[in-house]
């Protein structure tokens, strides 16, 4: 009988590299949000791919980068702390982009790392051959990488021998969770990251990416298939209320109708959703709000 394997999976790289494209592609399903704007991710998402001969935990994690603010201190911190738990470390860099001092810096950060690390240079549908080929040289110089995967998340390129080069690396294990679960993820985080995400691309530049989403009501009706959310979205300043709010509300409306939509395709149901806005000045930078927001430091 075939053994089956498992572990888990750390997916580590800098900022906008395209990890949570990637994590959502070899899952099959939406667990990370994904916007343009670097440092999306936030906490540590974790999704699962079972199959016949293994399951595998992937953990997305923020970007590695020299962080100068307690805020991205506390990013920084759980993206190391993935490392800790995996089995195999994927490093994903951008095709687009030349090695650089967050690379360097990430590099030696896997140095320590004893478990197979393999490079993924995802974006390959935006560059030629040409430039890809000594971009390959020259990270191998880098590190001696176990495999190096060039691929496209967004196009779905390779991730099929991605997915069977993990689970060849993967050692034997059991079954951690049921074949129908895709994240361990609580549906108030799923809520919250649906919305921050809108947020994010709705606001483009007007709003920094330093906003936060707390669900505080997450009710099932289940006679009337409902799903009954209410959620706070806090800035650190009155300009920015006024600018996720908008005109008359119009802002705060397209968010939370975008958001719905989407809250609707998740948990298959209808779902009811209010939004609030709160100022909380300086909370990126105040470690017991970093905390009430779901940013402790373990």
């Amino acid at each position: 009988m075939p053994m089956f394997k498992s572990g888990f999976i750390a997916i580590v790289g800098r900022p906008n590299v395209g990890k949570s494209t990637l994590i959502n592609s070899l899952v099959g399903e939406k667990v990370a949000i994904i916007t343009p704007k670097p440092q999306t991710t936030r906490n540590r998402i974790t999704g699962i791919k079972t199959t016949a001969e293994g399951q595998m935990i992937f953990i997305d994690t923020p970007g590695i980068h020299k962080a100068r603010t307690l805020f991205n201190r506390r990013l920084v911190d759980t993206a190391r702390g993935a490392l800790s738990d995996a089995d195999v470390v994927l490093f994903v860099v951008s095709a687009e982009k030349e090695p650089g001092n967050d690379d360097d810096f990430i590099l030696e950060t896997l140095r320590p790392v004893e478990v197979p690390v393999v490079l993924v240079i995802n974006k390959i549908d935006l560059v030629t051959r040409e430039r890809l080929l000594p971009l390959i040289d020259d990270y191998r110089r880098r590190r001696d990488f176990r495999e190096v995967v060039p691929t496209s998340a967004l196009k779905g390129f390779s991730v099929d021998r991605l997915e069977r080069l993990i689970l060849d690396l993967l050692p034997e294990g059991p079954k951690y969770f049921p074949d129908d679960i895709f994240t361990d993820l609580p549906e108030r985080f799923l809520a919250a990251e649906m919305i921050r995400e809108k947020v994010i691309i709705l606001t483009r530049e007007e709003i920094p990416y330093v906003t936060a989403v707390t669900v505080d009501t997450f009710r099932e009706v289940e006679q009337k298939n409902l799903v009954v959310i209410q959620a706070t979205i806090t800035v650190e300043k009155e300009s920015q209320k006024g600018i996720l709010i908008g005109k008359k509300g119009s802002m705060l409306k397209e968010i939370g109708t975008k958001a719905r939509a989407d809250l609707e395709r998740f948990f298959n149901a209808a779902v009811y959703l209010e939004l609030f806005v709160k100022v909380s000045p300086g909370w990126t930078r105040d470690s017991g709000r970093l905390r009430e927001y779901g940013y402790a430091k373990d």
